[in-house]
């Protein structure tokens, strides 16, 4: 085997770097390099020993529309059916590891974050392949996968052992090597067919990629079950479009690009999930996508709460840089003011770096009826590039069909649109100047926007609200203090109180993956109920709805005299800060919209600026 050749000689890591630093544009990390050359030896001269010379090893295999690699597939034939066979191997150094919950593991050595127990995860990678890969969904059994813990002892990972083994997830330890060599050999022929495994890993690199029948199934299941959405009047219009779109698109060889308009509450992300699940049911090839890390995790966790399956349905925008045309039936682009310019990062490989083109391009190639629902004044961070004009203009050019809809309700906020309007007039979004609440509040409005005249008072009126009237409350502010690492103490992780007003204090919500004990993830902050007691930003509170709102504007918006300034020098948020003077106006505006448009039931208002707080008191009245 030459990769085995490449290892003995201590060659092997060296070339995996420079192909990732071709494939990636970045070199390889010292850990990245120091697991291959730790561990790639040793499942060679596993295979070699095993008769299994011959078979073709993928490395660092990218899941399809996933950032997420496999460690190796090995791809051979099968010695009963003669058909093409992989496996899926997820290699780990570990010498000790114990469970501590569920499928979490705890590895000394590797700081006291907890990792996915290896054998779930090698089985997530199996199921979400197959699931994705509609010509290995009519075949499942050619899929197979294990989790070798090559440097372990068994008696040092005894309660790693504790699960059930199938198909798609075995564990072997360096104990267990002539076990591993049995099972490899069940699985691919050791008659030495060079050019049969080396068909099957052209196959395998040459699948369609699209969610298969029985995902869809399931999710038709989940979604329409557990979400029971009652779609009114231009949100019908919109479904009912979408529907059509999808029926002439390949009887007549039509591509339509739906776009919805809507603001606050208008029902958007109701129609994306209505449209998941009826498509999903009509075995159409659908995802849902986002721009945004808290949006898309949240949506996986509700919609697809019983079901791990249906949660990958669920992507990020950046997940198609290199998707081929047509790829899919529907993609619903969801808080699609988010949309980039570009889906490249560091973690772009260069050749496909080398061709990637704009993001929105991108995702209306890799369907036939793309859906993008967005709102044009959520826009809140650089290079945010989402709206009408940039998505007809994408879509015309590629000699789509385009129908817009328009959604008018407002299904937050109370229902009110007197509060939109106050809002927008509020924040100088309009022409028309600002307004006090009594004089647009429709003699039948609910929703209730109050003052406070500090933090804790706020913090007392949100408690008191969520007491009396019952639902969910949260506090929420501008990006106007640091946003520090979690504390390390003696009782552990920490958040750590930046957002400082006077004798007040709260942390921000946790860092995305920098975990904290009875914290929830960022991800989590708005819909989790430990979320009260920390103050949530524009990227963890956008998307997402609670009872009571209370926000914080702090010293980048001000009012003087008649006029809102947006200051720079007071933001604290990196990106943001890097926009020209037009448009960070622009986003700071947006930012306060969308942290105002939250509330369901009412909101509370406090800014750090004296001049800016009276001007909240006397338009709030």
């Amino acid at each position: 085997m030459d990769l085995l050749d490449e290892a003995k000689a201590d060659r092997l890591h060296t070339l995996l770097s420079e192909q990732a630093a071709f494939q990636f544009d970045s070199r390889a990390s010292a850990g990245e390099e120091r697991a291959w050359r730790r561990s790639l030896p040793v499942l060679l001269t596993d295979l070699v020993d095993a008769g299994l010379g011959h078979v073709e090893v993928l490395l660092e295999h990218k899941l399809p529309h996933s950032p997420k690699r496999v460690d190796v597939v090995l791809c051979g034939i099968h010695p009963r059916t003669g058909e093409s066979s992989y496996v899926l191997v997820e290699l780990k150094q570990w010498s000790r590891a114990e469970l501590i919950a569920y499928d979490l593991v705890h590895v000394p050595g590797l700081g006291p974050d907890p990792h996915l127990h290896p054998v779930t995860q090698v089985r997530d990678y199996c199921e979400y392949l197959v699931d994705s890969t509609p010509a290995l969904a009519e075949r499942p059994h050619a899929v197979h996968g294990i989790a070798y813990l090559h440097n372990a002892r068994t008696s040092l990972v005894a309660s790693l052992t504790q699960y059930q083994p199938t198909e798609y997830g075995r564990l072997f330890t360096l104990d267990d090597r002539a076990e591993l060599i049995q099972h490899l050999r069940a699985v691919l022929a050791t008659d030495g067919a060079r050019e049969a495994a080396l068909a099957a890993a052209d196959d395998f690199l040459n699948f369609a990629h699209a969610p298969s029948k029985p995902l869809l199934n399931l999710a038709a299941k989940e979604i329409q079950e557990r979400e029971q959405f009652v779609l009114l009047d231009e949100q019908k219009v919109a479904f009912e479009l979408v529907q059509r779109a999808v029926d002439r698109a390949r009887a007549s060889n039509t591509r339509t690009v739906v776009i919805v308009l809507g603001g606050p509450g208008s029902g958007k992300s109701a129609i994306a999930l209505s449209l998941l699940g009826e498509l999903a049911r009509r075995g159409r090839s659908v995802h849902h996508a986002t721009g945004s890390s808290a949006f898309t995790r949240t949506m996986r966790k509700t919609a697809g709460r019983r079901n791990t399956r249906v949660q990958r349905l669920f992507k990020y925008f950046n997940d198609y840089i290199d998707a081929e045309p047509r790829d899919l039936d529907v993609l619903i682009c969801d808080e699609a003011h988010r949309i980039r310019e570009t889906s490249v990062n560091r973690y772009t490989r260069r050749e496909v770096r080398d061709r990637a083109g704009r993001q929105i391009d991108e995702l209306i190639d890799v369907a036939w009826v793309p859906v993008f629902l967005l709102d044009q004044h959520q826009t809140v961070r650089p290079g945010e590039m989402g709206s009408l004009e940039e998505i007809r203009a994408a879509a015309e050019a590629r000699g789509c069909v385009v129908d817009v809809v328009r959604l008018h309700g407002q299904f937050r906020c109370g229902g009110s649109a007197a509060y939109d309007t106050w809002v927008a007039r509020l924040l100088g979004l309009g022409r028309a100047e600002p307004t006090p609440w009594s004089q647009l509040a429709e003699p039948d409005d609910d929703f209730v926007v109050a003052t406070a005249s500090s933090p804790a008072a706020m913090e007392s009126w949100l408690s008191t609200q969520a007491a009396q009237h019952g639902g969910t409350a949260r506090l929420a502010a501008g990006y106007c203090w640091k946003w520090s690492d979690p504390l390390t103490t003696a009782d552990g992780k920490q958040l750590v109180h930046d957002v400082a007003i006077g004798d007040w204090s709260r942390p921000w919500n946790a860092k995305p993956d920098k975990r904290v004990p009875d914290a929830p993830e960022s991800y989590y902050w708005a819909s989790d109920p430990r979320g009260f007691g920390q103050v949530g930003c524009i990227y963890t509170a956008q998307g997402f709805e609670y009872d009571w709102a209370g926000v914080i504007l702090g010293p980048d918006f001000v009012r003087r005299g008649d006029q809102w300034v947006s200051r720079r020098e007071h933001s604290h948020d990196p990106a943001v800060k890097k926009a020209d003077e037009l448009h960070f106006d622009r986003l700071i505006r947006n930012t306060y919209k969308v942290l105002l448009t939250r509330g369901m039931r009412g909101v509370c208002l406090y800014s750090t600026d004296a001049e800016t707080q009276a001007f909240l008191e006397k338009t709030a009245g």
